[in-house]
């Protein structure tokens, strides 16, 4: 059949008449719909949604021809969650909302304009972080598309949230009309009181971004914001600075969740940008107490998992500044009862660090002020965070003299309540007086030292308290006072002659523990001077850092007193106590070293000690 033929056919110009008013109709029918009678169906959506029983009172088309329809839905409510307490998560008295009715024919509800009246909103997050607002087990939005609004009002609206995880609280009021959009309220954080408000123009998609500020204000915290939205509260696409202070971090964190530690009081600076999931913090600067800090991070979500990029530096850094008043009114409480302890007790329990992997550098560039710590000038290392599998490598610790270095791995892999620390640490050319903090003294001699240490601990102390490995100490080529490197060969008669600043020779110092569970074993343990020599035995055991070992000593030369016996060391690392046992110096000993010394029985003479042999066995 010709085209000609076909147009001319009866049979056809029926067919498409009857398609064309069906269509015509469908068209009516779309542009007429009386959209209340969904009431029933919003209502099921909803309840599904949240998983309580919405109510709706009316749904009414207020226009009565048009593909982009404005309904006014009336008497909205829904429950609260059983665990938040009594009363509605939402209620609305009115709300009026023009959308496409194209959109919503392809399952899409794409609203251009809305207008709400009496907006009441009760939100809560508990301590196991379950949220009022989404149904118990359901995942979060991950539509990163605002609403593309021409118009929005909101009259008489407040918000309460109540959020026992980060202990904080807010009561707000809301509104938007042409004068644009504002905030306003107070609240608390961490018991702590703040006001809040927020504001920016009128809310209107034109794709132009959208200017805002925020700020939160009290005594104990401050937070300033302000920056663009790609569009009007877009808050998954924007560009934002930020200023803060605050007593201590942890205030901050209630506020931005990055999971921060208890410091002294803060304040810094930010800029960054957000989109979707992921954060360019280009650049972080500021104070935590003396502290002066300066970074940069990457934060990437993918898969369910947190990626981090970053770098730290810190022109300076005191390390009591990142641990609060009451933590460091802790530590002290427990130094008061513990006594000086040369193993810091740093937490690195990750049990709770899930799903955040990354790398981020860092380097100290000035140590201040940190007491046992004075020894080190710097730090500088890099973090590797991979599955709860933490390492630092390299970790390289500047000292007045010398350097430390070496790498730290925390394996908190398969759901272990305690990680496993493994510690390889090497101090190389340093010195006696600069690790004892008697730099300038009486006693002084190159230092060398190694440790290589693996344990389950949920700090370093008490990772150490619970290892396997070993710890070897080396000092050398030093100097000592006379009297005491007499002392060491139990060399009665010159420890009680000779005057109090005549020097001796330190030879060297090589100590060796094994440890098993925690308990060092000296083996070999060496004093030798050029005086005397003396070889010891005996246990140091962590955490307490108790020492306990006895040393035999002998003269290099000639003697006119030796006492028989040994010198025991006692006390702690920090704090050690020598001294000659009771029974050694005991009337009858003493007239024994008389009766040999008159014998001229004093026993053979201590030799040199092989030094170089014994550093290569103990740092080994």
């Amino acid at each position: 059949m010709s085209f000609r033929s076909l147009i001319a056919n009866r049979r056809v110009h029926w067919v498409v008449g009857v398609a064309f008013v069906i269509l015509l109709s469908l068209l009516i029918i779309l542009a007429t719909f009386p959209w209340g009678m969904l009431r029933e169906t919003a209502v099921r959506r909803a309840s599904e949604q949240f998983g309580r029983p919405v109510t709706i009172g009316r749904i009414e088309r207020l226009d009565s021809f048009s593909f982009t329809p404005t309904i006014a839905i009336h008497d909205v409510s829904v429950p609260q969650a059983a665990w938040a307490g009594k009363g509605e998560l939402a209620r609305i008295a009115t709300a009026r909302v023009r959308f496409s009715a194209w959109a919503l024919l392809i399952g899409r509800f794409a609203p251009q304009s809305v207008e709400i009246d009496g907006l009441r909103l009760s939100l809560a997050r508990d301590a196991q972080r379950r949220v009022n607002w989404r149904k118990h087990g359901a995942g979060g939005d991950d539509d990163d598309s605002p609403a593309r609004l021409e118009h929005f009002v909101l009259r008489d609206a407040r918000v309460t949230y109540r959020d026992a995880f980060q202990q904080r609280s807010f009561d707000l009021t809301l509104s938007s009309d042409a004068e644009g959009f504002r905030v306003g309220g107070v609240g608390t954080v961490r018991g702590q009181p703040v006001s809040i408000t927020a504001h920016g123009p009128v809310i209107v998609t034109n794709g132009k971004p959208w200017a805002f500020g925020a700020t939160i204000d009290g005594p104990a915290l401050t937070m300033k914001a302000t920056g663009m939205m790609d569009a009007p509260l877009d808050m998954r696409h924007l560009t934002i600075d930020v200023s803060a202070r605050a007593d201590d971090l942890k205030l901050i964190d209630a506020i931005i969740e990055a999971g921060l530690i208890g410091t002294q009081p803060v304040s810094l600076t930010a800029h960054a940008r957000h989109d979707g999931h992921d954060w360019n913090v280009s650049s972080v600067a500021g104070s935590i107490g003396q502290s002066e800090i300066a970074g940069h991070v990457t934060v990437r979500k993918m898969d369910g998992r947190t990626s981090l990029d970053g770098a730290i530096v810190a022109e300076r850094l005191r390390f009591d500044d990142f641990a609060s008043d009451s933590g460091l009114a802790t530590a002290h409480a427990l130094k008061q009862v513990e006594g000086p302890r040369l193993v810091p007790d740093l937490r690195i329990n990750m049990r709770k660090i899930t799903h955040t992997d990354g790398t981020i550098t860092f380097t100290v560039r000035r140590l201040i002020d940190n007491g046992g710590a004075r020894a080190f000038t710097g730090i500088s290392g890099r973090v590797t965070l991979d599955h709860q599998l933490l390492t630092v490598d390299p970790l390289t610790f500047t000292m007045v003299k010398g350097t430390m270095s070496g790498t730290l791995r925390v394996d908190q892999r398969g759901g272990r309540e305690v990680p496993l620390v493994t510690i390889d640490m090497a101090i190389h050319d340093s010195r006696l007086g600069v690790i004892a903090g008697t730099a300038g003294g009486e006693v002084d001699g190159r230092f060398d030292g190694h440790a290589r240490l693996s344990g389950p601990g949920s700090t370093i102390r008490e990772a150490v308290g619970n290892s396997d490995g070993r710890i070897g100490v080396v000092a050398r080529d030093g100097r000592l006072p006379a009297k005491i490197a007499s002392m060491i060969g139990l060399d009665a008669g010159r420890s009680l002659f000779t005057g109090g600043d005549e020097e001796a020779g330190l030879r060297c110092v090589a100590l060796r523990l094994d440890l098993r569970q925690g308990v060092g074993r000296a083996d070999p343990f060496v004093i030798d001077t050029t005086r005397s020599r003396s070889e010891g035995t005996g246990t140091v055991t962590f955490p307490s850092e108790a020492v306990s070992l006895d040393m035999t000593g002998r003269p290099k030369d000639r003697i006119v007193l030796r006492l028989p016996g040994s010198l025991h060391i006692g006390g702690t690392i920090k704090q050690p106590d020598a001294f000659v046992p009771r029974e050694v110096k005991s009337v009858g000993n003493i007239f024994k070293a008389i009766g040999r010394a008159i014998r001229g029985d004093q026993g053979p003479l201590a030799t040199d000690a092989d030094c170089a042999g014994l550093a290569r066995r103990v740092l080994e």
